[in-house]
């Protein structure tokens, strides 16, 4: 057994094997031990961590890797905001700028269901005049009645937490109202995206104009309560520091724990989203200082929030999309049990530069898979699985 340099915030020498045994005998990582982790260099820990992710994965899910069939729809990148990091956004009348009608949404919908697809993902930039009768709520309900009305099965899986807070600000609305009404029209479950870090000294930097960390866990508590389920996902690589990540996952964790223990609905999964800012504003990409993931860096989070999250929020999936898909699957041996979605298209990544690509087929997931020897098996977005399991 070898005594590790790596320190607690407490001065206090962390031995690395001791508590990564203790974690996988069912013990919680403090704050402070998940610093530590992710700040390891020695590739002898490093590789430690990993495998005890494996382990901890293994145990709490099993072998097989599961995916999603579906398809993403960015339906405008209109936006009132000017996130530090966001290639997406566009003002409205400039070049690039869109914003698809109903027909053209419903069109891209049915042509997901008809390649078999499960779910739609839906999020889009926050367009001040989005509205119907002069209200965004109203606006958003005929999106979702407009899909649901075409595909009553489709599991519809849209709107962020910083959309349900820019509809109730626009409608002077509490978060409630907004979502018990897409509920009840037909948003089956949220994206937990716009959570980015949820450090306010982080977002002041990233994104002073979004939701605040306080109104991200609000417009969350609140979904869970009135049983929404909802992804969570954190924005990492930037200018955070480890102890902002730890405590990023440790909002996390709490907030699964309550949302758990009083009866509600919960997390459904957690979701590193590493930083492109290929051709994102010059300002962050000069600060960070460089365009594309560090895949070591990913890896290391991944293992560390499965480690963290434990037997609370049981499944985890890299992005395909800023990784690659052969990042995507050596994340698979760093903790990870999903792989994610076919999507079909995405947008809000890859103009941003990424270099993963869009729209792979179940064939490409699959294949992915298959490369790290593991079984597959679709699932819905809810994590039921819609098919026998796909051996290697």
């Amino acid at each position: 057994m070898r005594l590790n340099e790596s320190q607690t915030s407490g001065g206090d020498l962390l031995d690395i094997e001791i508590c990564l045994d203790e974690v996988l005998d069912g013990r919680e990582l403090s704050s402070e031990e998940a610093t530590a982790l992710l700040s390891v260099t020695a590739p002898e820990d490093i590789e430690r961590i990993r495998d005890a992710s494996d382990r901890l994965r293994r145990q709490l899910v099993g072998e097989p890797v599961t995916y999603v069939i579906n398809r993403n729809i960015n339906f405008t990148n209109i936006c009132e905001q000017h996130c530090s990091f966001c290639a997406f956004r566009r003002d409205a009348g400039a070049e690039g700028a869109y914003w698809l009608d109903e027909a053209a949404i419903v069109e891209k919908a049915t042509d997901a269901a008809e390649c078999g697809a499960t779910e739609i993902c839906m999020q889009g930039g926050l367009n001040p005049e989005a509205t119907v009768d002069g209200s965004a709520l109203r606006y958003y309900l005929r999106l979702v009645e407009t899909i649901k009305t075409q595909l009553p099965a489709i599991h519809l899986h849209a709107f962020s937490p910083q959309e349900i807070q820019f509809i109730a600000r626009q409608d002077n609305l509490t978060f409630a109202t907004v979502i018990r009404q897409l509920k009840q029209v037909g948003v089956d479950s949220m994206p937990g995206t716009a959570a980015e870090v949820l450090v306010p000294e982080v977002r002041r930097i990233l994104c002073p104009e979004k939701l605040s960390a306080r109104e991200w866990i609000d417009v969350v508590s609140t979904a869970h309560q009135l049983g929404m389920p909802v992804t969570c996902t954190m924005l990492g690589g930037q200018i955070e520091s480890m102890a902002d990540r730890a405590r990023h996952f440790d909002i996390l964790r709490t907030l699964q724990q309550r949302s758990l223990a009083e009866g509600d609905t919960g997390f459904t999964e957690f979701i590193l989203l590493p930083y492109v800012g290929e051709l994102a504003p010059k300002k962050l990409r000069n600060q960070v200082g460089r365009d594309q993931p560090m895949l070591q860096d990913s890896l290391l989070t991944m293992a560390v929030a499965r480690l963290f999250m434990g037997k609370w929020i049981p499944n985890h999936q890299p992005s395909w999309v800023k990784l690659g898909l052969d990042g995507a699957a050596t994340a698979l041996n760093w903790g990870c049990n999903d792989i994610g979605g076919t999507l079909m298209e995405e947008h809000i990544t890859s103009m941003a530069g990424a270099q993963g690509g869009t729209g792979p087929t179940v064939e490409d997931l699959r294949g992915a898979i298959a490369s790290v020897g593991r079984p597959a098996q679709q699932r819905t977005t809810l994590y039921e699985p819609v098919t026998e399991i796909v051996s290697v």
